[in-house]
């Protein structure tokens, strides 16, 4: 079941790494009406997220860049930026390796206990390092769908 699980997380950061590459720099800060964020901020809050669900709530080392917090936390967005936010290229490879490190990771943790139970904005609680994991699939496609929405808003601009 593991392995299953691990080839699912493939299959979404594949398509999540698909639009990166297909998103140009500029297109990339486009915050359009009626958006807080821009793809940049999306695809940045991915990885830190994840990060934080896989192995920060873990009690691990999170390996992001220390930036990405500020950047790309929970409630923060694009208009509150005081400098260059990472490249799309730096994002693309901070997923890469995220992924290769979560793989190297995963397995045997499933039932791994957080430190300290989490719970989610929307009242969700999660216990095991599996239950962060697996929430992290639902993330990421909620964020990539916005991303997908924000391409169309700002192409109908």
């Amino acid at each position: 079941m593991e392995s299953m699980i691990l080839k699912h997380m493939d299959v979404v950061r594949g398509i999540t790494i698909s639009i990166l590459e297909k998103t140009a720099e500029e297109a990339a800060d486009i915050t359009p009406k009626g958006f807080n964020n821009n793809i940049r901020w999306n695809l940045g809050h991915i990885a830190f997220i994840q990060e934080k669900l896989v192995f920060g709530l873990a009690g691990e080392p999170m390996q992001t860049p220390e930036s990405y917090e500020s950047f790309f936390g929970a409630g923060t967005k694009p208009a509150d930026w005081t400098e260059d936010a990472p490249s799309l290229e730096e994002i693309a490879n901070v997923l890469k390796d995220q992924a290769h490190r979560i793989k190297e990771f995963m397995p045997q943790q499933f039932d791994k206990q957080l430190i300290t139970p989490f719970t989610n904005k929307a009242g969700i609680n999660f216990t095991t390092v599996g239950e962060t994991f697996l929430f992290s699939f639902y993330h990421e496609a909620m964020h990539v769908e916005t991303i997908k929405q924000i391409g169309k808003a700002a192409a109908a601009q």
